[in-house]
Order: C-alpha cells, then structure tokens, then sequence
C-alpha cells in the first residue's frame, strides 16, 4: 500500500512506531517545501469565486486530538482578514497579477504564543515578527497592527459579515461562520424510573 493511499490511522500508527530522532529544523523544513505551490493552487481555486483583486489565501496545521501524531495541512481563502488563531499563516493574494504579495503574519501554537507575549520575554532576529503578532493579538489590537504594518485597509471577518448583513440575509445566512448547537436543556428531561448502577442487573431486568 503506498503513502497516497493509506488512512489517517494507519500514517498516525507509522508515526508512532518511528524512533527516529528529527532535527527541528529538518521538520520544518519539510513542512514548507512545497508550501508556495499549495498557496497559489489554493488561490486558483478561489479566483473566480472571489470578486475582488485580493484576498487572503489561509494555511493552517490541523491536528486530531485522537491521533496525536498526526498533523494535516488545510488551505482556504477569503475575502477579508481571518480571525486570527494558533497554527495559521496568511498571506496577500493579488488575482491581476497572480502573486502573493506578502505574508500577512503567521502565528505559532497557542503555547508559544503565550510565552512570546510574554513582557521581557527575549527572542532570535528570525521571531521578532511572531512575537510582535502575537503580542499584539493578546492586546486585542491585531487588526489596526496588521494593516498599519503592511498598508492595507482590508475588512476583517467581523467588519465584512457587518458590511454585508443584508446580502447574506437575503441569502439565507446571518453570518459567515457555522451556527453553534443548542445547549443542552435539562428542564426537558424527565425520567419514570432510576436505576442505580451499583445494583446487578437480572436477566428479567434486562
């Protein structure tokens, strides 16, 4: 059975079995090396949907809390800047010229976000971009910082789900993002016998 076809089970348990010691650098490495053609495959996905000359091409690292060994790359984009989040990079698409015009910021997981936020908390040359980002994410001023830093005036998520209400109501929708379940109600439930978990069950019981 080749790599292509095997499930997302049977790569976790390879995964674990491998003893090999791994250079960080050589992960990561191996996790950007084909990453700018799967941005721009991603953003001629999304070019004709999209009716405006840029928009943000989305990659995040996926994980399954069931196969903890396992990480999946995801690609997306939108028309307006994502909610920011632990694992995401975001970069700049411009659809006249068929570029990316830059990375917008890239955030690490959400443990060390937390300890780059940290106040005093020094970093090497090559962090000082993420630590700025994640900073100002815990500050709550990422938007205004993202777009003073690279000179744009793109909306976020919020501000273009505000801009658009009335197209998206008109379409169904309230919002962009996925509805949240009901909560469970325990004033519903009603229940004619107990049975108590300690006591053995009888044939006639069951």
């Amino acid at each position: 059975m080749s790599e292509n076809t095997l499930t997302a089970g049977e790569l976790a348990h390879k995964a674990a079995l491998d003893t090999t010691t791994y250079k960080a650098m050589e992960v990561a490495h191996a996790w950007v090396e084909d990453l700018f053609d799967q941005l721009m495959e991603s953003a001629h996905l999304y070019k004709d949907k999209i009716d405006q000359d840029e928009f943000c091409i989305v990659y995040v690292i996926a994980t399954d809390p069931l196969l903890p060994t396992l990480k999946r790359r995801k690609f997306y984009c939108w028309p307006y800047l994502p909610a920011p989040r632990p694992n995401q990079g975001v970069y700049l698409y411009r659809k006249s010229s068929d570029r990316i015009v830059c990375r917008l910021w890239t955030l690490p997981v959400a443990e060390t976000m937390a300890e780059l936020a940290t106040p005093g908390f020094v970093v090497d040359k090559p962090y000082e971009l993420m630590q700025l980002w994640s900073r100002e994410f815990y500050k709550g001023n990422f938007w205004k910082f993202i777009r003073k830093q690279h000179g744009i005036n793109m909306l976020s998520q919020e501000e273009w789900d505000e801009l658009n209400k009335a197209d998206l109501i008109k379409a169904g929708l309230e919002s962009g993002n996925p509805r949240l379940s009901d909560s469970f109600d325990f004033s519903k439930i009603s229940a004619g016998q107990m049975e108590y978990s300690s006591d053995p069950l009888t044939l006639q019981d069951s």
